[in-house]
């Protein structure tokens, strides 16, 4: 399972201005509680952790558990730094199959 995330940031910020940043990765949320066709439990496989960080100091991060919908959604809000500087976005599911995408937060 590779995905591309969609990640929906400010097209420019001010320095110290609170912004928006919304995510959204394809994942199926497997809660381990539902049956196959031939009567076998679908092993759970969710992505149980989201970490993101700004120039590499994080600055925001979830824990996910089995109630979490399918194609999980999260929006947060991040101090947009003095500079341009990068984000990196990283999702873990519990088969250890990690999502990551990097862009930069634009300032000016």
């Amino acid at each position: 399972m590779t995905t591309k995330p969609r990640i929906k940031m400010p097209d420019n910020a001010k320095a110290g201005e609170a912004v928006e940043i919304k995510t959204l990765v394809s994942h199926v949320m497997e809660t381990g509680n539902r049956k196959d066709a031939a009567g076998k439990t679908i092993p759970r496989n969710i992505i149980n952790s989201f970490t993101a960080t700004l120039g590499g100091k994080e600055v925001f991060s979830a824990k996910l558990h089995s109630g979490t919908s399918s194609n999980p959604y999260l929006a947060f809000f991040v101090k947009a730094p003095a500079a341009t500087t990068e984000m990196e976005f990283t999702w873990v599911d519990d088969a250890g199959i990690t999502i990551s995408d990097k862009q930069p937060l634009k300032v000016g």
